[in-house]
């Protein structure tokens, strides 16, 4: 049996309890509720700028806001912000942002609320060095490390301000990249080198966060986090800081920000949230408090009974697909080792039988109707029996209406349903054909349901049914799968948020990138705004442009830079003929109208 230590119930929502921990007149944590953050764009040094863009912030509903410190003298304009705000009657809580500069760190501890470090790059400068450390080199390193942390450590103490240890996968050091390897145990170590120091140091003010921008990495991530805090002991009920880094702009940034974000909140795992878009700050305000908004409904949602002792159907900690086998339905094949297809109803196949032709690759590809389906009650023990003992393999899925929420629904039907029969997901059990329904709303809740169970490796073929009309929730399923990394149809990009460390215009250069390359299916394309998180993030991702320098950019192919000190007004340019050079370029198919 697997067990579930990463939330209270895998089966049944019960938030995560934690210690308190305060950010100015913010709890986090505790029996407080989630938060929502966001990150200002604009030049520290700009301090109206600064003083005006987090104003705005604080009109949407953001909480708590982060402005990068990324030297002693942008740290030292911090003092004057905060008091600009405070002269206005603003007492919004300052993250300080800390890259490279525990001097920086320093100075900002002595203006903000709450200091945020990354533990891969505040001790360390990285340089992709492969060596092997004996442990008496790796205890020098931490040595090291706590040399440069504690004098912070003694500072937040004296002043009474708290701490985010904030690993991004982009950033990891060499000495964990060594030890550990590019993964979720990685940055989890990363973390807890620094937090082991705080806390020798009796500091506990400590908030965590797992950034990045693959939520399958994001989510396996936090899960082990709290899975190794929980080990540790009760008093390691530290809070966490959700988010998903560099998820992009526009509908794919809210998609994958509700997988990786909206799928953690469902398991009770998370204190603060950020959705990171590469947009205003201001849009990311709106998708944040509606995830937090659909958490928060979840404490009133039915429970499932007689779930003890069931094993879960997945490894919370590695990705893998559950295994199925293959049926073929509707004339196309599905289970097994096949991509996961994308069904719809009858009369949304309809609606758009006579413009097939002209939907590219939107397409339905079975009608559930005619699918031969079998839709159970998963807590109906008798019906899955039937199952299981008929010789028939079947695809399954839950009945509508059935009283459970999403997730937990189909996680149980997976846990009690034999492997061999594939299992059709739905986004929702309770369709609304309200045509006045919030968009933004339905786009979070079928990307959170149909991704977190994707991202748990539950899933042969999906349904997107929150959404009437036929055009838009085939576009919807689609992307949701891309985001996931179930079925990549298209370029995939991953665009961080603006922030003052940004030598370029991020949404600008973004619309250029994509109008050059978008019809590059199965690439996938980094865009930095500053080297943090860029060599890093470029691992992931197939070409990378990143900033290098004011007005100049990098460019790489992977985590390996090719090209460097570009003008800006010739960097797109560059990048395609990269693409071209490494043989990944195909021309864009013009089309005909008439």
């Amino acid at each position: 049996m697997r067990s579930v230590p990463f939330c209270g119930d895998a089966f049944n929502y019960r938030r995560r309890l934690t210690r308190e921990v305060r950010v100015g007149k913010v709890g986090v944590g505790g029996r407080h509720p989630i938060r929502v953050q966001s990150m200002i764009t604009c030049d520290t040094m700009d301090t109206e700028a600064c003083i005006q863009q987090t104003v705005e912030l604080a009109a949407v509903g953001c909480e708590i806001v982060r402005i990068t410190a990324p030297t002693v003298k942008d740290a030292q304009n911090l003092r004057y912000i905060k008091k600009g705000l405070l002269e206005r009657g603003c007492d919004m809580p300052i993250v300080a942002d800390i890259h490279f500069k525990p001097e920086a760190a320093m100075e900002a501890a002595l203006w903000v609320d709450k200091v945020r470090i990354n533990p891969g790059n505040y001790a360390d400068s990285k340089k992709f060095a492969v060596k092997e450390y004996s442990d008496e080199q790796y205890r020098a390193e931490l040595d090291r490390i706590r040399e440069r942390f504690t004098p912070l450590v003694g500072l937040c103490q004296e002043r009474g301000i708290s701490l985010r240890i904030g690993t991004n996968h982009g950033s990891l050091s060499d000495r964990i990249m060594n030890r550990y390897g590019d993964t979720p145990l990685g940055m989890v170590e990363s973390a807890l080198e620094f937090a082991r120091i705080a806390r020798d140091l009796q500091f506990h003010d400590l908030i965590f966060s797992m950034k990045a921008s693959n939520p399958k990495v994001m989510i396996a991530a936090y899960r082990l986090l709290v899975a190794r805090l929980l080990e540790a002991g009760p008093d390691w009920n530290y809070p966490v800081h959700l988010g998903v880094t560099e998820a992009g702009d526009g509908e794919d940034g809210r998609i994958k920000s509700a997988i990786g974000i909206g799928s953690l909140l469902a398991d009770g795992i998370g204190d603060t949230v950020r959705v990171s878009l590469t947009e205003d700050s201001v849009h990311e305000i709106p998708v944040a408090r509606a995830l937090v908004a659909s958490c928060d409904n979840r404490a009133h949602e039915p429970t499932a009974r007689h779930t003890h002792g069931i094993s879960l159907p997945f490894d919370p900690f590695t990705f893998a697909r559950r295994a199925t086998a293959k049926l073929r339905i509707n004339g196309i094949d599905l289970g097994g080792e096949e991509t996961i297809r994308v069904i719809v109803h009858q009369r949304t196949f309809d609606k758009i039988a006579h413009r097939l032709a002209k939907m590219g690759d939107f397409q339905p590809e079975a009608v559930l109707e005619s699918a031969n389906v079998a839709e159970v009650d998963p807590t109906d023990a008798v019906a899955i029996s039937a199952l299981n003992s008929s010789l028939e393999t079947r695809l399954v899925t839950v009945r509508g209406h059935v009283g459970l929420p999403v997730i937990k629904a189909f996680r149980l039907l997976a846990a009690r349903l034999e492997e061999r029969h594939p299992i059709l997901l739905k986004d929702t059990l309770r369709p609304s054909f309200d045509p006045n329904r919030d968009f933004l709303k339905t786009l979070l809740e079928s990307a959170t349901n149909l991704g977190a169970l994707l991202c748990d490796g539950i899933g042969d073929a999906i349904l997107v049914q929150g959404e009437e009309a036929p055009g838009q929730s085939l576009r919807l399923a689609y992307n949701i799968l891309q985001a996931a990394g179930a079925r990549i149809f298209k370029t995939d990009y991953v665009a961080c948020p603006s922030c003052g460390r940004t030598l370029f215009d991020l949404q600008t250069t973004t619309a250029r990138i994509k109008a050059a390359t978008s019809h590059l299916k199965g690439v996938k394309i980094a865009i930095m705004g500053c080297i943090v998180n860029g060599p890093g993030e470029m691992a992931d991702a197939d070409f990378g442009y990143v900033g290098g320098a004011p007005g100049k950019v990098n460019l790489y192919v992977g985590k390996k830079p090719l090209k460097f000190n570009i003008p800006e007004a010739e960097a797109v340019d560059r990048l395609v003929d990269l693409i071209r050079e490494h043989g990944r370029w195909v021309e864009p198919v013009e089309t005909v109208t008439t």
